[in-house]
């Protein structure tokens, strides 16, 4: 699902990219996408092959590659994550809320100094805690909105009612992003207009594009930003590995320490293991 949810990402893209075409201003961005998708999950594939011909299309536009640009960066692994990581401005962590998509990664890009973008859901609820409202980005239903909501949910009424949705998936499915490639798109049209939208792409759209915006003004000031980023960094000594693997200790795995016996001195110990 946590691929699923990147619609958000393409869907706003898209909305941006028309803003940009019709000549309204915006403060520069770059959207980094990474990730893996398992042989046989085809939205998955899909949804990166979206995201690949957004690209093309966004970057070689004239009109807008000087405000906008987007990239996936292929075979995301640890070596990668350590370059996208202390590079970015904002994470976003954007699973429906109750599924709980999110999870280490936004503690990652957390303490790197990168702000929260998320819905109320997994670990940015604990982010949330850390460093206050005021110092994170969240938007969207929550779980207990999205239960409520799910029996009479119909992506048709946020088409209908939304005008830059509207336009949004008109010229997703008018071919713009596919040409040469006709009717590659459908499978993602009828996942969301046709079965339900099961992750609730479009009720979450708008308070997305709005939560953008908020990002937007907030990295307008950069003083601002860097204490928000700062107290990020100083915020997220709860998310330690030690910390977490006292608390499994303790409440899952049921043991305590083990006290070690050192033979001999210590620093002796230490000198011997570092010249070996």
């Amino acid at each position: 699902h946590e691929y699923k949810r990147q619609l958000l990402n393409a869907l706003h893209i898209i909305i941006l990219y028309n803003r940009l075409r019709r000549g309204q201003q915006m403060t520069p961005r770059t959207f980094l996408f990474s990730g893996k998708a398992a042989p046989g999950y085809k939205m998955a594939k899909l949804i990166i092959k979206l995201i690949g011909n957004i690209s093309r299309v966004v970057n070689s536009d004239p009109s807008v590659r000087d405000y906008l640009k987007v990239h996936f960066l292929p075979n995301y692994r640890v070596s990668l994550a350590e370059k996208i990581i202390p590079a970015t401005d904002v994470s976003e962590q954007i699973s429906t809320a109750g599924t709980e998509a999110s999870g280490t990664g936004n503690m990652k890009f957390m303490a790197n100094g990168a702000i929260t973008l998320g819905t109320l859901d997994g670990a940015n609820i604990e982010i949330q805690e850390e460093v206050g409202k005021e110092n994170c980005v969240i938007f969207g239903l929550t779980s207990d909105e999205v239960a409520r909501l799910r029996p009479e949910y119909s992506p048709h009424k946020y088409y209908e009612d939304y005008p830059e949705i509207a336009e949004a998936l008109d010229l997703l499915f008018s071919g713009h992003f596919n040409f040469g490639e006709p009717g590659l798109f459908e499978p993602i049209k009828a996942m969301l207009l046709e079965n339900g939208d099961q992750y609730m792409h479009l009720a979450d759209l708008p308070a997305y594009s709005d939560a953008q915006q908020k990002i937007e003004k907030l990295y307008s000031d950069p003083a601002g930003w860097a204490r928000m980023a700062i107290l990020n960094i100083a915020r997220a000594g709860k998310f330690s590995s030690d910390r977490t693997i006292a608390e499994y200790a303790k409440e899952i795995w049921q043991v305590t320490p083990c006290e070690i016996t050192v033979a001999g001195d210590i620093e002796e110990t230490l000198e011997e293991a570092r010249v070996h």
